[in-house]
């Protein structure tokens, strides 16, 4: 890739779209036209591939019996055609409301307009006739027009016979743009059990339109939210959707120009209600992330078979391609990019993700220990975040089994760089939760093993390699599997979603290895905030919510290597980079399949800024920090090296839950690999295509 173009966000899978509303001048398209064209200039500047305007925005939607009158249409025939040649040099494809004859009738049209040509006409399929609504008096239903042409040979885009494309089964697909293909509905299309959006999602369809009227009422945006987002969710698809604004008639009703933009059942943004003039949602939306639950999730396709769409006998969808030309340059990001994929921003969700990753580890284990009579359970503790946080797992799970947290046997053993203040949170841990715990210093058995293996440090010597740390990770492991054997239990893992992707676990006798992995569905970057759930919903009584909290603040190390005088004490982010960046990684890596170059330019609108964007509830200060693109790519690096590479000990890994819709790494849930796989062709896409600065 030519990293200049590194910084484009058309390069990397999205494309820009606004969902527009203008206030509109009622039987006068001459002047909405021109409205039109003047907001679409401001759009063309910005970048943006796809404008949405409101349900008959050039005649105006409440105008009743004038829409049967031949001068308004004859005047909306001309705004088209002014459109059009006003499109020529514009990037937006346009897509404007217009009532348009054909045959004996008049339809509620979605005219789509691209750089000086119409490309095709969507008419509205289902008209409502029942309260406010009485659109059948003027309009035909358009959903018996399927491979139907509209004859306008003075319109620019017309072909040598004079017709364009007319119907409901129409997409329109950049050919310079992978994965942005439209459809375009209106209104009350959306409300029907069957949209005619499902279908064309069906049919390739990505990005969706509704132009919309929709007078105001109480309630009534509320649904509008619900319809919109339930349509982008069960469509695996962008939906936009704009209303009618101002200079609609207020003769029995109100508006409120409404504009929202959903994708995948998120929303990405809306604009204010009641506004004064004209507004835009614009937004980036994300065709990679579409095209890839769509080929993830094999069932969608499989609900195109059942539904006969583009089958011999079903729903055909008639799809025509246009040349885009999207912009090369550095438009930035319009979209918010979370910096913490698996941790919300939004202080009420977060406190709901924690209720429900918490109570999904305590049931998990609830269910292990009811399924094998009841074990006691076994448990390293080191005053780290992840055994603290299953510890404290486990003393739940114990109260809501009615069994004495006695039953829960826990050790601390110390080794060769296990700090007084760790070995003291976990020791206040273990005995403010009331649990059986022992210590057990590790140091004389693993200098003898050491010395048994002629290892230098055997003797003396301050060697501290692979072997050195990995001992004492071993005999940690084995201690706790012998006393499991002794006391009649079973050994609770404590190792991390994080740790099992970066391989920073070791393999067989050391802590990949457990008889249940309580955590291993928990990503680093979400530990903490369990924690600090669990600490403020008062889960626990006592003193243990200090210790949590004391525990909260400490370096995150294996404590394995001593740390000389005057040093720090060894740094696990040091050498697997920053969880924070790593849990970003990972999350885009498991989660949506995505080039190593476009997670690193999402990263860097992520983590350029301290200052920017929102950070998670609760996160200190001092560790709100920044990184630049070096950084980000030499970390990523190191995350596609180590991921590839420990892929072993990912498929040896113990049973465990699974917790967030994130994903997890068990070969028997979210993720298969072989063992064996290179990393070769991710790091080379990586070389290629980020700039080192």
């Amino acid at each position: 890739m030519d990293h200049r173009e590194f910084a484009s966000a058309y390069r990397h899978g999205f494309a820009r779209v606004a969902a527009c509303s203008l206030p509109v001048a009622a039987a006068d398209p001459e002047r909405n036209a021109e409205a039109v064209i003047e907001q679409v200039r401001h759009l063309h500047e910005e970048g943006v591939a796809v404008a949405l305007f409101p349900e008959l925005s050039l005649s105006g939607y409440a105008i009743d019996d004038l829409l049967l009158q031949d001068v308004l249409l004859e005047a909306v025939d001309q705004a088209i055609v002014t459109i059009a040649h006003a499109s020529t040099g514009l990037l937006p494809v346009i897509v404007v409301g217009a009532p348009l004859r054909l045959g004996n009738r008049l339809f509620n049209c979605a005219v789509v307009i691209h750089r000086g040509a119409v490309l095709g006409i969507a008419p509205k399929s289902f008209l409502p006739n029942y309260r406010e609504f009485y659109e059948k008096r003027h309009f035909a239903p358009g959903d018996d027009a399927r491979g139907a042409w509209f004859h306008a040979p003075h319109w620019p885009g017309a072909d040598e016979d004079g017709d364009l494309p007319f119907g409901p089964d129409l997409i329109f697909e950049a050919q310079d743009v992978p994965g942005l293909a439209i459809h375009a509905e209106v209104c009350e299309d959306m409300w029907v059990p069957v949209p005619p959006s499902a279908k064309a999602a069906l049919a390739g369809a990505t990005v969706l339109l509704n132009l919309s009227a929709s007078p105001i009422t109480v309630g009534r945006a509320e649904d509008r939210h619900l319809m919109a987002r339930s349509a982008s969710s069960r469509c695996t698809a962008a939906y936009l959707y704009a209303a009618a604004s101002a200079g609609e008639s207020s003769t029995d009703l109100s508006w409120d120009g409404m504009t929202m933009v959903y994708e995948l059942g998120t929303l990405l943004a809306e604009s204010e209600r009641f506004p004064q003039g004209p507004a835009a949602t614009v937004v980036d939306v994300d065709l990679d992330w579409i095209r890839q639950e769509r080929m993830r999730q094999g069932t969608f396709d499989d609900n195109r078979r059942a539904e006969g769409v583009d089958a011999a006998e079903g729903s055909d969808f008639r799809t025509f391609g246009f040349a885009l030309k999207p912009p090369t340059g550095d438009i930035g990001l319009r979209r918010a990019v979370d910096r913490f994929p698996f941790v919300p921003d939004d202080p009420a969700r977060l406190a709901v993700d924690c209720y429900e990753a918490y109570n999904i580890q305590v049931s998990a284990l609830e269910q292990r220990l009811r399924a094998i009579g009841n074990p006691r359970l076994v448990i390293g503790v080191s005053g780290g975040l992840d055994s603290t946080h299953a510890l404290i797992v486990a003393a739940k799970a114990m109260d809501r089994l009615e069994r004495p947290r006695t039953d829960i046997v826990a050790f601390t053993l110390p080794g060769f760089a296990t700090s007084e203040a760790t070995k003291a949170n976990a020791t206040h841990l273990m005995t403010s939760l009331g649990v059986t715990w022992e210590e057990i210093d590790i140091r004389p058995a693993a200098t003898q093993l050491l010395k048994d293996l002629g290892h230098p440090f055997g003797e003396g010597e301050p060697v501290y390699d692979v072997t050195f740390e990995n001992v004492q990770a071993g005999l940690r492991t084995d201690y706790l599997f012998r006393a499991a054997n002794q006391r009649g239990g079973i050994v609770l893992g404590t190792g991390d979603l994080s740790e099992l992707a970066l391989g920073w676990c070791t393999y067989g006798v050391g802590d990949q290895m457990s008889h249940y992995g309580i955590n291993a569905g928990v990503p680093k970057t979400l530990m903490q905030h369990l924690i600090r759930w669990v600490v403020s919903t008062g889960q626990f009584e006592g003193d243990v919510n200090d210790t949590l909290l004391e525990i909260l603040d400490r370096e995150i190390s294996p404590e394995l290597v001593p740390a000389r005088d005057g040093e720090p004490i060894q740094s696990t982010e040091d050498v697997v980079g920053p969880y924070a960046l790593q849990d970003f990684t990972l999350y885009h890596v498991l989660r949506r399949g995505y080039l190593p170059s476009k997670i690193a330019f999402l990263a860097l609108h992520a983590w350029a800024d301290a200052d920017a964007g929102e950070w998670p509830p609760g996160y200190p200060e001092s560790r709100r920090t920044a990184y630049d693109l070096a950084e980000i790519r030499h970390w990523l690096e190191v995350f596609l090296t180590r991921f590839f590479a420990n892929q072993f000990k990912r498929s040896a890994v113990p049973n465990g839950p699974k917790v967030l819709a994130g994903g997890s790494l068990s070969p028997r849930g979210d993720w298969r690999m072989p063992s064996d796989v290179s990393s070769r062709l991710w790091l080379a896409e990586l070389r290629d295509g980020v700039p080192e600065a």
